[in-house]
């Protein structure tokens, strides 16, 4: 092998090689604009005035309601971390597991060849801030047992911080309907201080329902299926995340970049047939696995 097969050899995998360039992610934004289209062309199906739904005493008792609610079972800080997932779930950044682990089982054949000090010129091209800083720890604590502790203790926290914000817009979401009812109940009794009037009483009984809709809205259209998508998002990072802790255990290990490479493909997700039985998902071996 001459030098500049060598050179070529320890140049590792470009950094946005495994992670694509951030863009919005339109499969959330398409689904919530079909949810509310849906909603908009059901009302006008009905024939009934859309203006008839504007109630802003409904509104100001659901939303208030249910954000005083909120604050009470959630502290300020963490909801304001709710608030900055939510509005990084409007952007996506789409992660190659095939890429990544061929930029991994790299780094591997590097560490294998020129030892853990390697990752000192490898850790700062790494576009993954988790990876980043696993390699550097990698360096500085040799021992297999407190590094793996310590990768795991991180995953933990980062998949418990996820779940308590998805957990703040389930909380919220389940308070919103019975808030909603309480603006149809506070609606009909204004209707009873009006009952000699039957024309106002059928009107307004149809306007006291509508905080219900809002309530029902609210918690079944935004709040609980932002709180799933939190979940999806966290736990699709949780895995790209022991990918790579799992990567970084085998570089400090030493273990052939081969054998690195058929452990991490277990990772890769395996398609399904359309008789519901998986397909073998097994990768053959890159000729140039051998390290």
């Amino acid at each position: 092998m001459d030098s500049a097969d060598l050179k070529t050899e320890a140049a590792p995998a470009r950094p946005n090689q495994a992670y694509r360039a951030a863009r919005p992610d339109f499969g959330m934004l398409a689904g919530a604009a079909i949810a509310c289209c849906a909603m908009i062309v059901g009302v006008i199906s009905t024939g009934i005035d859309p203006r008839y739904f504007l109630h802003p005493t409904g509104v100001v008792i659901v939303l208030g309601g249910t954000l005083g609610v909120t604050l009470v079972t959630t502290p300020l800080s963490a909801l304001l971390n709710s608030l900055r997932r939510c509005w990084a779930l409007l952007v996506s950044r789409p992660v190659s597991r095939e890429d990544l682990i061929d930029q991994l089982v790299q780094y591997v054949r590097i560490t294998r060849r020129d030892g853990l000090l390697a990752l000192e010129r490898i850790a700062p091209e790494c576009s993954s801030t988790f990876l980043r800083n696993a390699l550097l720890l990698a360096m500085d604590v040799r021992d297999r047992a407190e590094l793996q502790a310590a990768l795991e203790l991180e995953l933990r926290l980062k998949e418990r911080q996820g779940e308590a914000d998805a957990k703040a817009f389930e909380v919220a979401g389940g308070f919103a309907p019975t808030i909603g009812i309480i603006g149809t109940v506070v609606g009909l009794i204004e209707v009873l201080r009006q009952f000699s009037n039957l024309q106002a009483v059928g009107f307004g009984i149809g306007t006291a329902f509508v905080s219900t809709i809002y309530g029902l809205a609210l918690a079944n259209l935004v709040l609980l299926p932002v709180a799933h998508r939190i979940r999806a998002r966290v736990a699709e990072s949780f895995e790209i995340h022991e990918l790579m802790s799992e990567a970084v255990l085998y570089m400090v290990d030493g273990v052939h970049p081969a054998l690195v490479r058929l452990k991490l493909q277990s990772f890769l997700r395996e398609p399904v047939r359309h008789d519901g039985q998986e397909r073998d998902g097994r990768v053959p071996l890159a000729s140039g696995a051998n390290g």
